[in-house]
Formats: structure tokens, sequence, C-alpha cells
């Protein structure tokens, strides 16, 4: 699912930031300029993707194995898309908040159900304050980090990664704060796993 999409559907007219370098026949692009990661002494990885996006739905096992096998080098980081969106912004926060509570692994899959299948809107505090009653031990307690103050600044630092990593299509994986690929480059899921096998191994060798 990718940004326009998105807009489109949410009524807005943003541009869309300039495209990452293409190089013919090769399954990532380059990202100009590239990107600091928050630990410089790891290789950074990113996921992009919100709860909306069924493609995302598929990517998720498969990344939530893989990044269990990576190096100690690594550095594996999820990061929700939100494109100025307020629905999105909303995922946003839902997700950070379920992060910072240690919930993420057991709500994940019931919010891609709630989101997807049961077209439950999880976009403000008073919709996710029904939603996850009985779902976590603290639901007062989740739903104050949902709405504050460092779980919003959460959501603008995400926002912004994805405007400078000119990302316009979810899920995507940026390695090293350079390189970016996704299933449209590789053809599948699987073999954007591969890539970015690779492109970790690339980074490793042009650090030295």
């Amino acid at each position: 699912m990718n940004r326009r999409d998105v807009l489109k559907l949410a009524g807005l007219a943003l541009a869309l930031p300039a495209a990452s370098v293409v190089h013919a026949n090769e399954p990532f692009q380059i990202i100009e300029p590239a990107q600091k990661a928050d630990d410089p002494s790891k290789i950074e990885v990113l996921e992009f993707f919100h709860y909306g996006c069924p493609h995302c739905r598929d990517f998720h096992p498969l990344i939530t194995a893989w990044k269990k096998k990576l190096p100690a080098d690594v550095a594996f980081r999820a990061v929700p898309a939100v494109w100025n969106n307020a629905q999105l912004s909303g995922l946003a926060r839902l997700f950070f908040a379920a992060q910072i509570t240690g919930e993420l692994a057991a709500l994940e899959p019931a919010i891609f159900a709630a989101v997807q299948d049961d077209k439950r809107p999880l976009f403000n505090e008073q919709q996710v304050s029904e939603w996850i009653a009985g779902k976590v031990g603290d639901a007062a307690k989740f739903v104050e980090t949902y709405k504050s103050f460092g779980v919003g600044s959460m959501v603008q630092r995400a926002d912004q990664l994805a405007r400078a990593m000119k990302i316009q299509g979810v899920p995507a994986m940026v390695v090293g704060g350079r390189y970016l690929t996704s299933a449209s480059l590789t053809g599948s899921h699987e073999s954007t796993l591969k890539v970015a096998d690779e492109l970790i191994a690339r980074v490793r060798k042009e650090r030295g």
C-alpha cells in the first residue's frame, strides 16, 4: 500500500518527496542523503509499516522470525508510517503505547485483525480505550501511555524518518540509513528479507 493511495482515501493532496536513487536491475534504491542511525555503532534496519496495510500483515510473521536471528551488530526497529494522516497517526500512537507498556508482541495480531477484519476504528483515545479493555493487565495505564506527550513525540519522529528516507509505500525496509528495499523491488516478502541480509553485509563491508 503506497502513500498516494492512503492520502487519496483520506482526501489529502500533499506532494510526495523526491524519489530515491534507482539503479537498474537492483532490488533496492539508494537514499540520498543517507540518514544517521540512533546508534552509529550498529547497522540499523528499519521496517516501515502500518496496521491498515494487508501486505504489512502478511509480512509481519516473516519479519518477526527474521529479526530474532540478526547478528549482534544489527539493530532492528519497526517504524509506523504516518504520512500526515490522522488515522495513521492514531495507529502509530497505538503501536508506541503497546511497545512502551511491553504489550506489543501480544497485541499486534489482534490490532491487525481489528483494523482489517473487523474494520474497527482505533484512531483516537476513546476508540482505543474501549477496545483495549480486558486485553491488557492495566488498561488505564495503557491509555495514559497512549495519550502521553512522549508517545506524541515518537509519532512525530516516525513521520520525520519516513519523510527523510522518502518512504512512499509499505512495507518497506531501510538498511544502514542508505538502502531501501521492498517486495515491489524484490518480487516477494521472502526475497525482501534475503536482500536485506545482503544489504546488511554490504553496509558491514563498507564500514570496513
